[in-house]
């Protein structure tokens, strides 16, 4: 006990920053060839949409060329374009969903 002018210091934790992940549209575009029932019923069955916001989302695409499905991390964003892309080429139609980040 011969040193009793020890001093402590406490110690600092530092907290990492995590961001959030980078977030990606998945957007719907238009073709003259894939009937308006298929594009509703493609929308509900890989994106959980209700029977109206399905209609409304291809309405809007039908309308301006394009509309924006949903908004979510890049590899959910991608899974589900191409889960919807293949439904489509797999009964035959050109129906396409394509992703891009958002700004």
């Amino acid at each position: 006990m011969a040193d009793d002018n020890i001093t402590l210091k406490p110690k600092t934790r530092t907290k990492p920053k995590v961001e959030r992940p980078r977030l990606y549209k998945i957007i719907l575009l238009n073709d003259d060839f894939t009937p308006r029932e298929f594009v509703t019923m493609v929308l509900k069955a890989v994106f959980r949409m209700s029977e109206e916001a399905g209609h409304r989302v291809m309405m809007t695409a039908h309308r301006f060329g394009s509309s924006v499905v949903m908004v979510c991390p890049r590899d959910i964003a991608e899974t589900r374009a191409k889960e919807a892309t293949d439904l489509g080429k797999a009964a035959g139609f050109p129906l396409m969903f394509t992703t891009e980040p958002e700004e």
